[in-house]
Formats: structure tokens, sequence, C-alpha cells
């Protein structure tokens, strides 16, 4: 059984759980909820590539047995649109779409300029695990979307690592930082997003598919373990085959597990 992937809209990974018979190429793909208070008892084994996935609703997988993880040079894909900057990098451009440009905080005072299809900017929002957003511009395309986000990256960032996201879990943004940002921005309308983490301090960073789910934010999984509270990048769990049972190693404990 390996994680192939993972779906931050649904709260789930996904696990292939290997070919029905021997003739057949592909496995099948099983959603498993990381909704709040859902167990998750797997120890972590050898890492590769997770292959391919293909089709939607009941999915399928291709394994592949390449070593480079999470994804070898041939299963490794990149988005082409993530890279514009208003010059179109396809054959033909295809981002008609009404497109929303907008800004983000990620506590406690991380903030980016990011672009997305109007229609889906909360949902990309909660994605990325934003804390709060405020949307700036409406443009009636991709292109004019991407140079307005080139033209402001010149001051604000357009990514923030995971690394950055999980030192701020448990924490507030700052708000005079925040309100800065946006003054001498026109802003459309402004979020702000509870993810029901309930943390009183900085979960430890680790590596593991065990314990009880306190919750998403973005890609990042919270797990209660033996009385500590972990943050786990979900990226970093694709690739592994896993097995039932619960983590043989020893982990960093949070204060908390001593008090």
């Amino acid at each position: 059984m390996q994680v192939v992937g993972y779906d931050t809209v649904s709260g789930t990974l996904l696990v292939s759980r290997g070919a029905a018979a021997e003739h057949d190429e592909s496995g099948t793909v099983e959603s498993v909820s990381l909704e709040p208070g859902a167990e998750l008892s797997w120890t972590l084994d050898e890492r590769h590539c997770a292959g391919t996935l293909y089709g939607s609703g009941s999915r399928s997988h291709v394994a592949c047995d390449d070593p480079e993880a999470p994804y070898c040079a041939s299963h490794r894909s990149t988005w082409v649109c993530a890279r514009c900057t208003g010059t179109c990098l396809k054959d033909e451009m295809d981002c008609y779409d009404d497109h929303a440009v907008y800004l983000a905080a990620f506590a406690p005072d991380a903030f980016k300029v990011g672009v997305t299809k109007e229609w889906r900017l909360e949902t990309r929002l909660r994605e990325q695990g934003a804390d709060r957003a405020a949307h700036v511009y409406t443009v009636s395309n991709g292109r004019i979307a991407r140079e307005l986000e080139a033209e402001i990256a010149t001051d604000v960032s357009d990514f923030v690592r995971v690394d950055t996201k999980i030192a701020g879990l448990g924490e507030g943004v700052d708000e005079a930082a925040w309100a800065a940002l946006l003054d001498g921005f026109d802003v459309h309308e402004e979020y702000a997003f509870d993810y029901g983490l309930d943390l009183t301090g900085r979960p430890v960073r680790e590596t593991i598919a065990t314990g009880t789910v306190r919750g998403t934010k973005g890609r990042i999984l919270v797990l209660d373990h033996a009385g500590s509270t972990y943050a786990v990048d979900l990226r970093d769990l694709v690739g592994y085959e896993v097995e039932e049972g619960t983590v043989g190693r020893d982990l960093q404990s949070s204060l908390g597990a001593f008090g």
C-alpha cells in the first residue's frame, strides 16, 4: 500500500492498494479521510516514485519503482501557468475566464500575492492554508492577472514556504503589518479563515502517519500522538509504502507532553 497523493479541498490522502490481479497494470486508489477525529495508524516503509494517477471519481494508479521521490523525472509535472508572468508559455492562450488577483497572509507575518480564476478564489486560499486574504483586482483573463501579479511581486513575495506556514501554526496574523500591506489597494473583499485546529502552541514538525487528526491547513496535516501534537507536510508522505501499525521510532515530543 502506497501514499500516492492528497487532496487539500476534500481533506484526504490518496492511497493505492496495488493491482487487483497479476495481469492488472493499475491499482485501485482509496481516499482516506483527514477529517478531525479520524485515526491514522500507519508505519512508513520504503519511499519511491508515486507513479501516475488517472481518471476521476474512482481513480486508478500506475506504480513506478524509481527510487526518486515523491516523483521521478518521468512522472514529475509542472503546471506551466505557475511560471507565467504575462507572456503565455502555451502554444495557445486559453485563460479567458475572469481572474482574481489576491493578497494572502500566513501567521504571523508572511504575505504573498497570487492569482486564480475568480470563481475558485476562496477554494484556492483554503488550498494554500491562508489565514487572511484580500481580493484586490478582477481582470478579464489570466495574462493580465499574471502581469499584475509580477508587478506586485517586486514588493510582495509570490510564494510562502511550507516551513514558514508550519512555524506560524497556533499564532495570529500581525494585524498592523497586514493593514499596512493593504493600504493603497482597492480591496474588493476580505477573508478570514479558521481551520479548527485549536492549537495552544506550535506543533512539532515530523513525517508520520500515526495519530488522531486535528485537521488540515492547506497541505499541512496536524496530528495528536502520544501526548504531543505534530505537523506533517502531506507532500512529504507521498511515495511512502505504508503498513498498518503505529510509528516505530522515537519522535521529538512537544513541551505539552511533559505537563
